[in-house]
């Protein structure tokens, strides 16, 4: 079946919300439950982090909780696996895998497309795999109609146009060089580099990689399609693990969560 939920994601004057969460951290059932509060509380596009032990673009809130998830034994086959668990109870929004290229080097590139066909994920983003390189995979992931997800960041205008002229599903332009983390604020090129971009992108412009506050969106959102929230919500469900952990203040800690969500995007 040919998957169009990104083709048709997104809507004219709305910026789309898409919240990073790392597969596993700290459970897989809590990671199932958040997927569907994030729905709920207006999220258009899921990413799925896969924790990695080695994980180059990430900053320590990221980090941390790779290693947390892997205590527990997540992978990037179970974390695919998990996408059908959260479809079974209702969610209905484009799930994106953003895994490292080891483990799908392990798994290898056909499997795993056909897990993510099995499973019904829409997209996949590999940070540490150059454009030059992921070429025959990305035409392989655009048969499959399950896009791999390209990043981008500030850089020759040149390579810039290389890279958002071929973009499939939408495209993640990094706010910054470095890792991910929470940041108070951005270079101040940035809306030049968003500029450029959505010059040659025919597929939404997303932005990431440290945004934690509704006053950088709003400063953000005239420039872009779409919005990254990951290390800030990272950053939440590090501070209530041991509320998560315990059935009777989980239901708790969703809720705060949801609060927090809607501050950051009404």
């Amino acid at each position: 079946m040919s998957n169009t939920r990104l083709q048709t994601i997104k809507k004219a004057d709305e910026t789309l919300f898409i919240p990073f969460i790392m597969a596993g951290d700290p459970t897989p059932e809590f990671t199932v439950e958040l997927a569907l509060l994030l729905e709920e509380v207006g999220a258009n596009i899921l990413e799925l982090g896969v924790p990695y032990s080695d994980p180059l673009a990430d900053g320590p809130v990221i980090q941390r909780a790779a290693l947390r998830a892997l205590e527990h034994g997540m992978s990037l086959k179970k974390a695919i696996e998990l996408v059908s668990q959260m479809r079974n109870r209702g969610l209905t929004i484009p799930v994106i895998i953003f895994t490292y290229y080891n483990p799908v080097l392990q798994l290898g590139e056909e499997n795993v497309l056909g897990l993510m066909k099995e499973h019904d994920i829409d997209g996949i983003l590999i940070p540490d795999l150059p454009y030059e390189e992921s070429r025959l995979f990305a035409k392989r992931c655009d048969d499959e109609s399950r896009p791999l997800i390209s990043l981008v960041a500030p850089t020759s205008n040149q390579r810039i146009e290389q890279i958002a002229t071929s973009a499939n599903g939408f495209l993640y332009c990094v706010s910054s060089l470095g890792v991910t983390g929470v940041r108070n604020n951005f270079d101040e090129n940035i809306y030049e580099f968003l500029q450029e971009v959505k010059k040659h992108s025919k597929a939404p412009v997303a932005v990431g990689f440290g945004i934690s506050s509704s006053e950088q969106i709003k400063q953000l959102k005239p420039y872009c399609d779409g919005i990254i929230v990951g290390s800030a919500l990272v950053k939440m469900i590090e501070s209530k693990n041991t509320e998560i952990l315990n059935n009777e203040t989980r239901r708790k800690v969703l809720l705060d969560i949801k609060t927090f969500v809607q501050s950051l995007i009404s």
